[in-house]
């Protein structure tokens, strides 16, 4: 399964946030500050922008979002920062600076953010639609006044980068692994769908379709129930578009938060545990058999991306660690991998995977690369768990799914486990995660290998 993020522009954003923080910065060059001023100065306005703009949403554009609605993120924006401006100065009364001159800066920065971010957003709007660029290929299932609207708007508005490639009839005939296959084959990136249309049955099998094949799936909502689900509204146009999953992590103010988080908890452990835990451990390690200090294996992370896991080598060096997993009283683990494994302290160089952005402190443990390929085949919804950052710890690990998967029942619970995670991930989650990997390792889980 290839990585499908490729033809999305994730680099929009942190490219926005750079050039407005480099605007107000810029501007505040112009104001008549010593020199240490103007650095504290600087450092203010990063923490304010970055704070004020994650609280207000001000970034949260997108391809179909009204001109409107950009104007009045703008206007509160200005707000906010106009006072967070005047609170540094109030806290800074030595500084000898009119109230005007700060209304002046603010103004003129906010001013310009504001023609910067609509020509942007032009420029985008122009670029889908003269070059087709930045799209989306999408289909319809259903055929009804509603999805006869959503086709149209996708074709009166190439502006906004979907490309609509076949709308798809629904009737007791109809065979949904049509659907799938042109799907797959056609490379589609949304599916479209009126609930009116669709029996139970292909509902389930649409968004199991989706979950599996990690593909979007969007609702439009009539008179049926859609179940028990985080369900998200946005417009196109006037009309109403469900989307049937939200990740709260997906949020940026809650994406800054947990990489935040992650940070300070990798660099802690790095600097004042593994700085003399790994010489250490390496010296116990080297003594007991040959080989590497460190094991690396290709797992798969967010976005079904490969990436290396770090870990401490707690097995004698052997040509099927990629391909079986341990299990229990393997022949191939050392006296001190035991030691390692059943306290959690092999995981540790991982840190190292969460301050390079490849995985999170917590978050689905990853699979080897040929055990995710199985499951992903054999387990309902395993794909779902690759929507987020893979972790050292997760909620399923703490609940009693940690180690080897023994059975069809282990990897499906522990599925389970995750998805909830996604869905409903807090901060709070993250440290009763933690609190608890650490209790069960001081304990010694008698699950682990």
């Amino acid at each position: 399964m290839r990585n499908r993020i490729g033809r999305y522009s994730g680099y929009l954003r942190p490219i926005s946030y750079t050039i407005d923080i480099g605007i107000t910065i810029l501007f505040a060059f112009f104001i008549n500050l010593k020199l240490s001023d103007f650095f504290a100065l600087s450092i203010y306005l990063i923490i304010a922008w970055l704070f004020i703009s994650l609280r207000t949403g001000f970034y949260e554009i997108y391809r179909f979002t009204k001109v409107t609605r950009i104007l009045s993120l703008s206007i509160l924006q200005s707000l906010i920062f106009t006072l967070a401006v005047f609170a540094f100065f109030g806290y800074k009364n030595q500084i000898d600076i009119k109230p005007r001159d700060i209304f002046n800066y603010a103004g003129s920065t906010m001013l310009v953010v504001l023609v910067v971010k609509l020509s942007i957003h032009y420029l985008l709007k122009k670029y889908r639609r003269n070059l087709g660029g930045n799209h989306r290929r999408t289909i319809v299932i259903g055929q009804t006044f509603r999805t006869h609207q959503l086709y149209k708007f996708f074709q009166d508005n190439p502006d906004y980068g979907y490309h609509c490639q076949k709308v798809f009839q629904v009737n007791e005939k109809t065979e949904m692994s049509e659907i799938f296959e042109y799907v797959l084959n056609n490379d589609i990136d949304e599916l479209y769908a009126s609930i009116s249309k669709l029996s139970d049955d292909n509902i389930n099998e649409l968004i199991d379709f989706a979950d599996n094949n990690l593909r979007v799936l969007k609702f439009i909502p009539d008179n049926k129930e859609v179940y028990s689900k985080q369900i998200k509204y946005d417009y196109y146009g006037v009309l109403p578009i469900i989307s049937l999953r939200k990740i709260p992590i997906d949020e940026s103010f809650n994406r800054v938060t947990k990489r935040i988080f992650d940070l300070i908890l990798s660099v802690f452990v790095l600097v004042f545990i593994l700085s003399w835990l790994t010489p250490l451990l390496a010296i116990l390690i080297k003594l007991e058999s040959k080989g590497p200090v460190f094991f690396k294996q290709k797992r798969n992370g967010r976005n079904y991306q490969e990436f290396y896991c770090f870990k401490y080598r707690s097995m004698k060096p052997n040509l099927e660690a990629d391909i079986h997993q341990v299990r229990k009283n393997d022949k191939r683990i050392t006296k001190i991998g035991k030691f390692m494994r059943k306290t959690s302290i092999d995981e540790l160089p991982q840190f190292y995977n969460v301050l390079l952005g490849d995985m999170s402190v917590v978050g689905p443990r990853p699979h080897m690369v040929s055990h995710t390929n199985m499951y992903a085949e054999r387990v309902d919804k395993f794909m779902v768990r690759h929507f987020i950052k893979p972790g050292i710890t997760g909620l399923a690990q703490v609940s009693g799914y940690r180690g080897e998967v023994e059975t069809e029942h282990d990897i499906i619970n522990r599925v389970k486990y995750d998805i909830y995670y996604l869905e409903n991930w807090s901060l709070l989650i993250d440290i009763k995660v933690i609190f608890l990997t650490v209790f069960n390792a001081l304990k010694g889980d008698k699950k682990a290998y």
